[in-house]
């Protein structure tokens, strides 16, 4: 907790030199542990009026530092100094987690001086847009609704060069091991780097019993990264003339957005527009003019150089990076002006070279076959490029004390390579935790058996259509995989739950029900526990309207988190109600975990139909049964008959005590309940009531 002491200590010498601020404002949310500053004003509309210097610095002293066990490093990870689970070794602690997704820029930001707009340098000199220590007032609500993992989006440096949207997507990294300046929080002067404030962030997370896991994205890198500095040749090259017509090539008789097997090489290198793409490309620019390079390196690094380095590259030689599109072949989106592939192997795919041999020589260059290397591998694997992508969590994991990590694409890599990123990461702990972006769940026990605890899966394609009965294909299959996966209704990429059919209801069903899904990790979008109707991205799933889900008039429409300045809607008027259902729904979670665990202790519900509106299990405790029902129908209030004949034979007869425990509904009916002749009982919801109910 040495850096939490530290960040403390500066914004204690920030607010003796910045005594008169007082009309800070902060949602109510935030407000969470009992703030008693004098200055503090709580508004009539969710507002709350602080001096920040006083109220984050009570936020660390009073929730994180007075909690803190000397004897224990929380700078170190979760599991060093901590006992672990015998059954769920290796990382698989994960199981019996519930995971909060968080991109910092975003999550963190509001706006405090109220001017309309969120800036980096506000009327106090402070940030609107989000830092580590900004979202550590969101701690406290996160661990009473039972999140006990922060899954955070990229913190790494990423490039500016081409970017999307006003801030850029942190998805476009140009350094590894770099972390986003725009993370660091003004708060504290310069008494702390955004490192230390990020291991602050760690610290405090691990104090209050969560993990904290990082996306990295191996596959991938900015088209300006910084290391094209060293390293051209893991870069592939375009002249520039060719940059504004450069996209996917088209594969006739093929169909659209198909996989990169290598049983289609054929069509492919029939493919005229194939040719003519893979053509355009050229040997790096180093390989071309050593000296002119050399020249161009010492610009970049001379004493006042403002350019980029991919800036001065076209500017010398008239070249530029290629970039990448879609590993699928006849994919209709256009290519990603941001970031570029690395070039994984020294020659080209195994599978392609005898098509290749008889069309003449080709320099590197990005294709399908190219960019999902994992099934069309080389034979000439590029050494060095491997040992510094396999060394990113280990940089992490000795200088931040992360507990995991999900690879970016990590199933379009070779092999090879994630098999030596897993090694590393698990030399170093071998209780640190990989989720695979897996979104096929065929492909779930393949997943485990190259190391991953766990897989995406996907559920925020299926859970949200529950008029097509695919919420409860997957609710029901999902206790049958090989491997756990995520319990979710949206992410970082697909369209909010409350835009969706169904509203608000629906993505309140779809929440409580996820933290009871067997075999099924819940995970909460930041943003998804105030409704948030406004997608971070239009990446999956996306109707043509994706991005203006909010009202015109709102600051933030049209905008996406993860391009734009973008706050949540932290004051919708029902929060309270909804994290409060979460927080006791979670309860309840935690009561019947082992149950949740373990496939022999739970026990699917029927109802009177296979094509009925709901969705059930029974979980086995020690002494009870827990019922845990859902009314799906999200626009109809349902009368359901639930069949409770897969129940183990004591917990039936007309003598057991049922009783309802638990409803996501204000107006739902809490009756008598009985089961009848036939194991059944018969119960009315609410549109798109959760029931939990109790068989002593």
């Amino acid at each position: 907790m040495k850096n939490l002491e530290r960040v403390a200590k500066a914004i204690a010498k920030q607010a003796a030199e910045n005594p008169g601020v007082y009309n800070y404002a902060i949602p109510d949310l935030w407000d969470n542990f009992g703030y008693t500053g004098e200055e503090k004003v709580v508004t009539h509309d969710g507002h709350v009026l602080v001096n920040p210097y006083r109220f984050y610095g009570s936020l660390i002293r009073d929730v994180f530092l007075a909690r803190a066990d000397k004897k224990i490093d929380y700078s170190e990870s979760f599991y060093t100094q901590r006992p672990v689970d015998e059954e769920l070794k290796n990382g698989d602690w994960i199981r019996k987690s519930s995971v909060y997704s968080m991109m910092i820029r975003a999550s963190g930001s509001f706006d405090h001086d109220r001017t309309g707009s969120l800036e980096d340098r506000n009327l106090y000199k402070l940030k609107d847009t989000g830092t580590f220590i900004k979202a550590l007032a969101m701690l406290p609500n996160l661990k009473k609704m039972g999140i006990d993992v922060l899954y955070l989006l990229p913190i790494a440096k990423y490039s500016l060069k081409d970017k999307k949207g006003e801030l850029g997507s942190p998805y476009g990294v140009s350094n590894f091991n770099a972390l986003d300046q725009g993370l660091k929080d003004p708060i504290t002067g310069d008494a702390t780097t955004v490192e230390q404030e990020f291991k602050a962030f760690v610290e405090a997370a691990h104090i209050l019993g969560m993990k904290v896991i990082i996306d990295i994205i191996p596959r991938t890198n900015s088209v300006n990264s910084d290391l094209i500095v060293d390293h051209p040749d893991w870069f592939y090259w375009l002249d520039l003339a060719d940059l504004p017509d450069y996209r996917s090539p088209m594969v006739p008789g093929l169909k659209a957005a198909i996989p990169a097997k290598k049983e289609y090489a054929p069509q492919i290198y029939a493919s005229e527009e194939v040719l003519q793409h893979i053509r355009k490309f050229r040997k790096n620019p180093k390989q071309i003019d050593a000296k002119k390079w050399r020249e161009m390196i010492k610009e970049y690094k001379s004493e006042g150089n403002t350019k980029e380095i991919l800036d001065l590259v076209q500017e010398y030689f008239k070249m530029t990076i290629a970039p990448a599109f879609s590993d699928c072949i006849n994919d209709p989106q256009p290519a990603w002006s941001d970031v570029t592939y690395f070039r994984m192997y020294l020659d080209h795919p195994e599978s392609s070279q005898p098509f290749l041999d008889k069309l003449g020589h080709f320099e590197p260059y990005i294709l399908f076959d190219v960019a999902k290397s994992s099934f069309n591998p080389g034979t000439q694997p590029n050494t060095p490029l491997w040992e510094m992508l396999s060394g990113i969590i280990p940089f992490y994991q000795k200088q931040f004390g992360i507990d995991g990590a999900r690879i970016d694409m990590g199933h379009a890599l070779p092999l090879e390579l994630v098999s030596e990123i897993i090694r590393k990461a698990r030399e170093i702990n071998p209780e640190f935790t990989f989720i695979a972006e897996e979104l096929d769940v065929v492909n779930a026990a393949d997943s485990k058996s190259k190391g991953y605890n766990m897989i995406i899966g996907d559920g925020f394609m299926r859970e949200p259509r529950v008029y097509d009965g695919l919420f409860n294909s997957f609710v029901y299959g999902a206790m049958n995989l090989e491997s756990p996966l995520f319990a979710c209704g949206e992410t970082h990429d697909t369209p909010r739950l409350a835009a969706r059919n169904g509203g608000e209801t629906l993505a309140k069903m779809l929440t409580i029900f996820n933290l009871f899904v067997p075999n099924a990790i819940p995970f909460l979008n930041s943003g998804q526990e105030v409704f948030e109707r406004q997608p971070m991205n239009t990446g999956l799933d996306c109707r043509p309207n994706e991005a203006e889900m909010l009202d015109p008039k709102d600051p933030f429409f049209g905008k996406l988190a993860l391009f734009d300045r973008f706050a949540f809607h932290y004051l919708h008027p029902d929060r309270w109600e909804f994290m409060n259902l979460i927080q006791d729904a979670n309860a309840i979670r935690q009561h019947i975990l082992p149950a949740l665990l373990d496939k022999e202790a739970t026990y699917p519900l029927g109802f009177s139909a296979p094509w009925d509106m709901a969705a059930g299990f029974g979980y086995r405790t020690e002494k009870k049964m827990i019922l845990v029902i859902a009314n799906t129908d999200v626009f109809n209030e349902k009368h359901h008959l639930v069949r409770l004949d897969n129940l183990p034979a004591k917990y039936l007869g007309s003598n057991r005590s049922i009783r309802q425990i638990f409803s996501s509904d204000k107006n739902s009916v809490w009756p008598t309940i009985e089961i009848d002749s036939y194991q059944n009982i018969n119960l009315h919801f609410q549109k798109g009531e959760v029931k939990i109910l109790e068989i002593e």
